[in-house]
C-alpha cells in the first residue's frame, strides 16, 4: 500500500517503520504523507492500542532528504511544505484537542493512542523533531542524535521549540538546538530525551514490549485520556485544568471500564477493557 514506509499491525501493535535505509530514512514529502496515513489507519483500527515508529536499517530517520531541501533552497523556500496531495487522505487526531494540535505534524500529540518512537540509529532534523512528537521515546544505547537546525540556517522547526525545554528543560533545549552537537544513547537517558535504553538490536523489540504490556493491563480510553490532559494542561492554567479534570474524573467512574477495572481486581485476573473508537 506504502512506497515509502512499511505498515504492519500484530497483536496490538501497530508498527510504521520508515522505509528508505540506504538514505537512512531519510523523509521525503511522500513519506510524510503516508506516516500520516498509517497513523490515521492505526488510530481508527479497534485492535490496535498502541503505535510504535522505527527505522528500516541502522537508521531511525535521518531528517528532510538533502536533495529536497536543495530544491527547497533553489526555490526561495515555501510555506507549503509538506501539504502535497499524494491520494492518502487522513485527519488523524482527537478533535477535542483543538486547534494547536492540528497546525504539520503536532496531529501526533493528538492521537488517542501511544505513539512510541524506537531510535535504533541516527536520528536528526526533521527526524528529531517527529522523535520528540512521540509520547515515549526507547533509544539505542549506540543511536546519535543531532537537532542539526542550526548547521542548516534554519530556525527550531515545527513544535520542538515548545516541545523540547519542556522534555529536558530550556537551557538543555537551546544548547542541543544551539550546537546541532550530536549526542549518543547514554547522554540522552540522562538528559532525558530517552525514556528507555537498550541496545540497537532490542530497542523495537522492548518498545513492542511495552505497548503489548498497556494493551493486556490498561484500559484504552484511560491512555486516550491521559494522553489528552497531559498536552492540552500543558497549555491551560492549573485551575482550568483541574476544571477539566474533576469533569473527566465524573465521566470516567461512570463508565464500565470502571467497574471493570475493580471487578478485576478483586477477581486477580487481566482485565476486559473496551477499545478505543474513532467514530
Amino acid at each position: 500500500m506504502y512506497d515509502e514506509i512499511l505498515y504492519s499491525v500484530e497483536g496490538n501493535v501497530a508498527e510504521i517503520r520508515f522505509n528508505r535505509p540506504d538514505r537512512l530514512n531519510a523523509l521525503t514529502r511522500k513519506m510524510l504523507a503516508e506516516m500520516k496515513h498509517a497513523i490515521g489507519q492505526a488510530e481508527a483500527d479497534e485492535a490496535v492500542v498502541g503505535i510504535l515508529i522505527t527505522g528500516e536499517g541502522r537508521g531511525f530517520c535521518a531528517g528532510m532528504d538533502m536533495q529536497a531541501l536543495s530544491a527547497l533552497g533553489q526555490a526561495g523556500g515555501t510555506s507549503s511544505r509538506g501539504k502535497e496531495d499524494f491520494g492518502l487522505d487522513a485527519d488523524p487526531g482527537d478533535p477535542a484537542m483543538g486547534e494547536d494540535f492540528k497546525i504539520a505534524h503536532n496531529y501526533m500529540m493528538a492521537v488517542r493512542k501511544p505513539i512510541v518512537a524506537a531510535i535504533n540509529g541516527p536520528c536528526a532534523g526533521l527526524g528529531f523533531v517527529l522523535a520528540m512528537l512521540c509520547d515515549i521515546r526507547f533509544v539505542a544505547e549506540e543511536a546519535v542524535i543531532t537537532a542539526s537546525f542550526s548547521q542548516r540556517g534554519l530556525v527550531a522547526e515545527y513544535g520542538v521549540s515548545w516541545l523540547l525545554p519542556r522534555i529536558i528543560g530550556v537551557s538543555q533545549a537551546l544548547d542541543l538546538l544551539w550546537t546541532s552537537r550530536k549526542i549518543r544513547g547514554p547522554e540522552a537517558k540522562e538528559m532525558g530525551l530517552a525514556d528507555h535504553l537498550h541496545p540497537a538490536d532490542q530497542v523495537a523489540a522492548e518498545a513492542r514490549a511495552y505497548l503489548e504490556n498497556l494493551a493486556a493491563t490498561a484500559a484504552p480510553y484511560s491512555l486516550m485520556m491521559m494522553k489528552r490532559q497531559v498536552y492540552r494542561h500543558l497549555t491551560m492554567p492549573l485551575g482550568d485544568a483541574l476544571g477539566e479534570t474533576l469533569e473527566w474524573i465524573a465521566e470516567s467512574t461512570a463508565r464500565d471500564d470502571f467497574k471493570e477495572g475493580v471487578q478485576a481486581f478483586l477477581d486477580q485476573r487481566p482485565p476486559n477493557f473496551e477499545r478505543v473508537k474513532t467514530d
